[in-house]
């Protein structure tokens, strides 16, 4: 059986307004295996960056338990032990506002090897030009730019770079494309493919487009309001789609040949905005949108149900397995 590297159980992260208590991310339960990518995909607001920075550490969880390695996630990252600090990493979404403007390349990378000390046998600077050599930046070139100088893939680069500095098993990668222009997003999924077979790592891949997680992920996990709607093999979920969120999610991807619209979900039709999760509808709460709704959907919120082996779906039309 493949290595559990992070286990999830019921994941609680609320933040705590004038408005009302914010349920970013509500009794959320899931594993990651070595050397896997998960995706995690959902619209703006379902949760999944939350949930991303609760595992990794910026936030301290409101409840539930996660463990890396059988350790403890339930700490924020100033309570983690260095070795957990060292083993978990993230790549931001922005590069841009991830990277220090005032310092150069070569201090950027300094920084966590200075916290975390150089691997065995490497002075700084010789690790510095070998991590500028993994994400294809000649060191000769790069190592006194500032981030201001540089595009928005070589400032991408600099932080999976950084990322890799302390030599991690886990990065959670949060949108790590979505600011980039498509021909350099393309060039940052095969860097990431590369460096994970590389160096045996593990990911958990946070997007909004699910034509992208086709290519990068061997799991699928759909988020909607801060609860998980489904979990599949990336085949299964693009050819065995179970929850009405997920068939309007794949019936909704833009294809340019009739064979790619004939593989697609039957067309559903998306009605509605994803609600606030300050005010989350009672019972389901996706049945405000679903074309398949049922009497009980407005009042019981459905449990997670396994369908087949790996595919779980969270759904009262599934409720008898």
């Amino acid at each position: 059986m493949t290595e559990e590297i992070m286990r999830v159980e019921g994941l609680i992260k609320h933040f705590f307004t004038k408005q009302g208590t914010v349920r970013a991310v509500d009794k959320v339960s899931f594993s990651i295996f070595k050397g896997e990518t998960l995706g995690l995909v959902g619209e703006s607001g379902s949760g999944k960056t939350t949930v991303a920075h609760t595992l990794i550490g910026i936030y301290e969880p409101t409840g539930g338990k996660a463990y890396f390695k059988d350790q403890s996630l339930e700490k924020d990252y100033s309570g983690r032990s260095k070795n957990l600090k060292k083993e978990i990493r993230i790549v931001f979404q922005d590069p841009g506002s991830s990277l220090n403007p005032r310092w150069s390349i070569k201090q950027i990378l300094e920084l966590p090897l200075k916290v975390h000390g150089t691997p065995v046998n490497r002075d700084q600077m010789k690790r510095i030009t070998e991590l500028l050599n993994m994400v294809e930046l000649p060191p000769e070139e790069y190592l006194y730019k500032y981030p201001t100088t540089i595009g928005g893939g070589e400032k991408q680069m600099v932080a999976i770079a950084r990322a890799l500095a302390t030599d991690p098993s886990f990065i959670a990668l949060d949108e790590p494309t979505s600011a980039l222009d498509v021909s350099i997003q393309a060039k940052i999924i095969n860097l990431l493919i590369r460096l994970q077979k590389k160096f045996d790592l593990t990911y958990l891949f946070i997007t909004h487009d699910l034509s992208l997680m086709r290519n990068m992920a061997n799991r699928v996990a759909i988020m909607y309001l801060g609860k998980i709607s489904e979990v599949a093999p990336t085949v299964d979920f693009f050819q065995k789609p179970l929850h009405p969120y997920t068939k309007m999610l794949l019936s909704s991807i833009p294809v340019i040949s009739d064979d790619e619209e004939d593989l697609k979900p039957k067309k559903v039709i998306s009605r509605g905005e994803i609600p606030s999760p300050v005010n989350i509808p009672p019972g389901c709460s996706f049945h405000l949108r679903c074309p398949e709704k049922m009497a009980v959907c407005s009042k019981i919120d459905p449990e997670m149900v396994e369908i087949e082996e790996g595919h779980t779906v969270r759904c009262h039309l599934y409720a008898d397995g």
